[in-house]
């Protein structure tokens, strides 16, 4: 079958090249009259591929610039499709031959070729070229796969935006499936209204959280695409970045803002200032004074004013504390050095013990005055009262340091 398929397509090419190839008849004619100028050539030499002949000529630059080298093995080609048979399809790749895809790579590409027809554009993977009847041995999955990847490299250079759907969920993200491949949606490139803010930070209820993004639609973008492993990761914060930045500018530093309070954790606490745009009051913003834990101060769903502080890479931060009067201001007036006050212990740590000489004017008894944390936790108890002396006071940057005052009685 294999010859008499490629006889018809050799006298099909022979004909078609003669008739719409003007360059091909035009290098015939010119190697027969050349053929006959240059009797010296070896009659075995007429027999030779057409660019040993053309050098020998010394007079075929014109014909070498368009002649293209032949595909190899790995090579992406394309060509029309010229013959369907029950289990192979022919792609005529001219001007080098034919292409065949048949045996395995015909069973695994069968869905794709039964919609292929005569005459269609089809682009294959050269995976052999030592088919005992010439032709060269082509790959539709292998292409697909090779011209996937390529499409997702240019999706990463021009940052498309690709609406896909959440599959399935883990502990670390999500998985959403492009092209066939199914690639991998970390938590933290999730936009703020879908990342799951759990307060402990639990990972079974971080899982139940992302579990009820499965089978809604997100808008992402492909940021890592790993071709030999496989791999493609992909983010929702790239496709709102740009939509981001327009709302964000409406907002300047010093600006007095008002939102809703979405979200309580660790570190801080998140506000929604308007649709698609959040802020993060950090734990260090939410009070003068000692915050432990945000949650005694705040819960989600509060409405509450805050001062924007800074402004970066589309992020607003913000402060409560910076709505109230600085206390420090008013300590700067009070207290100095070597000055005698009294303090309650609200906290310990490696460094010592916090003391609080008045709302939001704390400063740190250090350890090195008791030689060990037992007695120094001995000496003084939390909540209690206790005389000290200020042996460093700084209000500009908010430092107090205190010496314990029982010791000098």
């Amino acid at each position: 079958m294999f010859k008499k398929i490629r006889e018809t397509l050799s006298s099909s090419k022979k004909q078609k090249t003669e008739e719409t190839d003007p360059v091909s008849t035009e290098l015939k004619a010119y190697l027969g009259e050349e053929t006959e100028k240059k009797k010296t050539i070896h009659s075995s030499e007429k027999k030779t591929d057409v660019k040993v002949i053309a050098e020998k000529t010394g007079a075929m630059a014109p014909f070498l610039n368009i002649m293209k080298d032949p595909p190899q093995i790995g090579d992406l080609v394309e060509g029309p499709v010229i013959a369907v048979e029950k289990s192979s399809v022919f792609i005529d790749l001219p001007p080098f031959g034919t292409g065949i895809i048949y045996g395995r790579e015909f069973i695994v590409a069968r869905d794709v070729i039964k919609k292929i027809n005569i005459g269609d554009m089809v682009a294959a993977k050269i995976v052999d070229n030592a088919h005992k009847e010439g032709y060269y041995e082509l790959s539709l999955k292998e292409a697909r796969q090779a011209l996937i990847w390529s499409e997702a490299e240019t999706a990463i250079k021009e940052k498309k935006t690709l609406d896909l759907l959440v599959k399935e969920a883990n502990k670390g993200g999500l998985l959403v499936e492009w092209q066939g491949i199914v690639g991998f949606l970390p938590a933290s490139q999730l936009k703020a209204e879908h990342y799951p803010r759990v307060t402990d930070g639990d990972k079974d209820k971080i899982l139940e959280e992302l579990k009820k993004l499965v089978g809604t639609r997100l808008s992402v973008s492909i940021i890592a695409a790993d071709p030999k492993e496989g791999k493609l990761i992909f983010s929702e914060k790239g496709s709102e970045h740009k939509e981001k930045e327009k709302i964000v500018s409406k907002y300047e530093i010093g600006d007095e803002v008002e939102g809703v309070v979405t979200g309580v954790v660790d570190f801080g606490v998140f506000v929604k200032l308007e649709e698609g745009l959040e802020g993060l009051v950090h734990i260090s913003e939410i009070d003068w004074g000692l915050v432990d834990d945000p949650r005694n101060f705040l819960k989600v769903g509060q409405n509450i004013r805050a001062k924007i502080i800074e402004i970066k890479d589309g992020k607003i931060s913000l402060s409560l504390k910076q709505l109230k009067a600085n206390p420090w201001v008013e300590a700067a007036k009070k207290y100095k050095k070597d000055s005698l006050v009294t303090g309650v212990i609200i906290k310990f740590n490696k460094h010592g013990a916090l003391a609080s000489v008045e709302e939001g004017v704390a400063g740190l008894v250090h350890i090195s005055e008791f030689g060990s944390e037992e007695k120094l936790r001995s000496a003084l108890e939390l909540g209690k009262t206790y005389p000290f002396k200020i042996t460093l006071f700084d209000p500009k940057d908010q430092k107090m340091a205190l010496s314990y005052g029982a010791e000098k009685k």
